[in-house]
């Protein structure tokens, strides 16, 4: 049976949305933004959305991050990437490797590549 893959890397889900939220409050206070007004700019009808995902309840959802981006003024690309740290971490550390470890210059064979 498939499990989700934050539960099954052994990821804290709740751990992460908090994260998640916490950066996203961050982001909407640098651009001066009320909880409301976020809410009118990215087409959210109640703005307590907004309050629930800056607590770690719930996730945007994907067909929304470009609208969010815009809204945060954040390129939608280096949003995504962002998110993708909290949402999907398993994801993340495939594409763009663990950010807290160095990156080896090994392959696979285990020879140095320089």
């Amino acid at each position: 049976m498939y499990a989700h893959p934050q539960q099954s890397a052994g990821h804290d889900v709740q751990k992460l949305r908090r994260e998640a939220g916490k950066w996203l409050k961050e982001q909407r206070e640098k651009c001066g933004l009320t909880q409301r007004q976020l809410a009118e700019l990215v087409g959210v009808e109640y703005y307590t959305f907004i309050s629930q995902l800056e607590v770690g309840r719930g996730r945007i959802p994907p067909d929304r991050y470009e609208r969010w981006a815009t809204a945060l003024k954040l390129r939608p690309a280096d949003f995504v990437k962002q998110l993708m740290r909290y949402y999907d971490p398993e994801t993340y550390r495939l594409l763009f490797g663990d950010p807290t470890k160095s990156e080896s210059s090994c392959d696979l064979a285990g020879n140095d590549i320089h």
